[in-house]
């Protein structure tokens, strides 16, 4: 097994060490040894450095991400949760396109206040949040306490 010094761990994932040190206090990463005073941890990490990323980027909370790992720091990811952070992702692209959309028309428009203009107000409607939009959709396991 090759073990990876904390500093070569956060040069490889451009992972600062104070947030790997913070990752392994909330468990999401484990050192396997130590080299001096320095952690030292395995290939394996690097892994799970970049489904962290990937969840913190999909807008996982840390605590959620955590969840996705088994005891044994392999990935054990919620099918059903995916789906609903995927469709969360499709409804927000869905809504920035409106409010892109939007402000390319407020740039271009000829008509002498925006309040006058019918496509204006249009793409108002379609970038309001509706209720109910502003929570994510939870899954069915989330919604059981799993």
């Amino acid at each position: 097994m090759n073990l990876i010094d904390i500093a070569a761990l956060s040069q490889s994932s451009g992972v600062p060490t104070s947030t790997l040190r913070y990752y392994e206090e909330l468990g999401l990463i484990q050192s396997c040894a130590r080299h001096g005073l320095r952690r030292q941890y395995d290939e394996q990490t690097l892994t799970q450095l970049a489904l962290i990323s990937l969840g913190k980027a999909a807008g996982f909370s840390l605590e959620q991400i955590k969840g996705m790992f088994g005891q044994d720091g392999a990935p054990n990811l919620s099918r059903p949760v995916l789906r609903d952070r995927a469709d969360a992702i499709d409804d927000q692209v869905r809504r920035l396109k409106a409010l892109r959309d939007t402000l390319r028309h407020v740039a271009e428009c000829p008509a002498p206040s925006h309040m006058q203009c019918p496509k204006f107000l249009q793409l108002l409607r379609v970038i309001q949040p509706k209720a109910g939009d502003a929570k994510p959709k939870r899954s069915q396991r989330q919604r059981q306490g799993k």
